[in-house]
């Protein structure tokens, strides 16, 4: 599903994020110490080896809400964009957090000149966000930015499960182009 917003393509696919390699930088849902764990961070470490988890030591550790890069090692893409989402019930305000995680993100890839970013559904795995609230925040928060973008040019949400992938589809669609 592809959405034009402004000059922005806006895409949500199902696939996995460590397989993207179309992209500039995609986005690791990481934990505060930026090193391997389950889900997303599990696969993106997997995949990119042992080099990125000795790049992101020095970086670590992080806040939520806060994004730092790295180079992507064996993953097909140029970078990996951390970010620390909230675990839901427990880091407050989440739904700010969480807002913080995108937009920040996607100020960083501005930042770096960065055109094309991949992000997974930040926070909904075992950080326990609801996915519809999350989805929701992920796309208004990414509407929020997209006028103060001008090298990011193609913004992919990439959903692991089928219904994950059919709540971004129902709510691409409902955006006016």
């Amino acid at each position: 599903m592809k959405k034009l917003v402004g000059n922005i393509q806006l895409e949500a696919v199902q696939g996995d994020i460590a397989n993207q390699p179309e992209m500039t930088a995609i986005v690791n849902a990481a934990n505060a110490q930026l090193m391997t764990g389950g889900g997303v961070a599990g696969a993106i470490h997997r995949t990119a080896g042992p080099g990125l988890a000795e790049e992101c030591r020095p970086m670590a550790p992080i806040r939520p809400g806060e994004a730092v890069i790295s180079g992507a090692h064996n993953l097909p893409n140029q970078y990996v964009i951390h970010c620390l989402g909230p675990v839901y019930g427990m880091d407050k305000p989440e739904n700010l957090i969480l807002s913080d995680c995108y937009r920040n993100v996607l100020l960083l890839a501005e930042e770096k000149k960065i055109d094309s970013v991949a992000f997974p559904a930040i926070s909904t795995g075992a950080f326990g966000y609801p996915l519809e609230a999350a989805t929701d925040i992920a796309l208004q928060t990414v509407l929020e930015t997209i006028p103060g973008l001008e090298n990011v040019k193609h913004i992919r949400f990439v959903l692991f499960g089928d219904f994950d992938f059919e709540v971004y589809v129902e709510r691409l669609r409902r955006i006016k182009g």
